[in-house]
């Protein structure tokens, strides 16, 4: 088996079908582009497990189940709990709404599977507050389970703007990581102006250069070059 069909499969288990067809058209593409990948995904200001984690987060939010639910994968072999993944899949819904949390029940439910874990399913066209509530089930702290509370109260109040404010605030997850995920999610979607103005909230938590811009690569992986342009502009020059 050749490098690159030898890397994903130890990456996914098995060698996906766009991997070997891009293998038999062109082995020498695939071979850039798995070295593209690992470089992309080496741990470095952001650890492996987080880049996989965050790009879960972003296809959520721009509804691209199938790099979603791959990258789940990596993020569960990564070490990332099932809380840490309700997290960053709650995040998406301050970009792609309720639409965003039906899409990343998929996400989760494979989650389950891959860690054994034995749950009630739910509906992916449940409302966003049956969804909220029922990963509110998951909580394993009293301070988790007061941050579901809040979520779901904003949600009974249709007070939307308390919610994505409260969504972005720390429990599991780092409030840093969370803005990180708003900036490659509107980098994903190659909205330049956005894309600057939660760079720039995000240094104001504490973000630095170094984690942006390993965002941009892993964005330049789940939605082209041009994705990179958006990033590229936001950051600090040398």
């Amino acid at each position: 088996m050749t490098t690159g069909l030898a890397y994903f499969k130890k990456v996914y288990g098995a060698v996906p079908g766009w991997v070997q067809k891009m293998h038999d058209y062109n082995p020498a593409m695939l071979d850039h582009y798995t070295a593209l990948r690992g470089a992309a995904m080496a741990p470095g200001a952001l650890s492996v497990k987080e880049k996989d984690i965050l790009l879960v987060g972003i296809n959520a939010a721009r509804y691209y189940a199938r790099s979603m639910v791959y990258h789940t994968k990596g993020a569960v072999d990564g070490g990332a709990t099932l809380e840490e993944l309700i997290e960053y899949l709650l995040v998406a819904f301050n970009y792609g709404g309720e639409r965003a949390l039906q899409l990343g029940l998929q996400s989760f439910e494979y989650a389950l599977e891959l860690t054994n874990t034995d749950a009630d399913k739910i509906s992916h066209e449940a409302s966003a507050i049956d969804i909220v509530r029922y990963y509110s089930t998951f909580a394993s702290t009293e301070k988790s389970e007061a941050y579901f509370e809040k979520l779901l109260s904003f949600l009974t109040a249709n007070d939307e703007n308390a919610l994505k404010q409260e969504l972005l605030n720390s429990n599991v997850v780092s409030t840093q990581m969370k803005f990180i995920l708003m900036t490659g999610i509107y980098t994903a979607t190659l909205q330049n102006k956005e894309t600057d103005d939660w760079a720039k909230k995000s240094r104001d938590v504490g973000v630095v250069e170094a984690e942006l811009a390993e965002l941009g690569y892993i964005c330049l992986l789940t939605a082209g070059i041009p994705s990179w342009f958006e990033l590229s502009d936001a950051l600090i020059q040398k």
